[in-house]
């Protein structure tokens, strides 16, 4: 798994944060940044913090 966060469209509301807190961290107040190759136990917690994002700014891959 590959996980992007498309700095142009993170507005900072950090929704994601609380759900994959090992993976996404709130970068000041405006941007989130990510571990981008996480572990896959992380797998379950990054899509849902990627679906809970409201602009739809992580963007998730598989290598499968």
């Amino acid at each position: 798994m590959r996980i992007v966060v498309d700095l142009n469209r993170c507005q900072g509301y950090a929704q994601c944060v609380p759900l994959a807190p090992e993976v996404l961290k709130l970068n000041g107040e405006e941007a989130v940044t990510c571990d981008p190759n996480p572990d896959d136990p992380q797998r379950l917690r990054v899509l849902r913090a990627a679906a809970s994002c409201p602009v739809q700014a992580i963007i998730v891959t598989s290598w499968t």
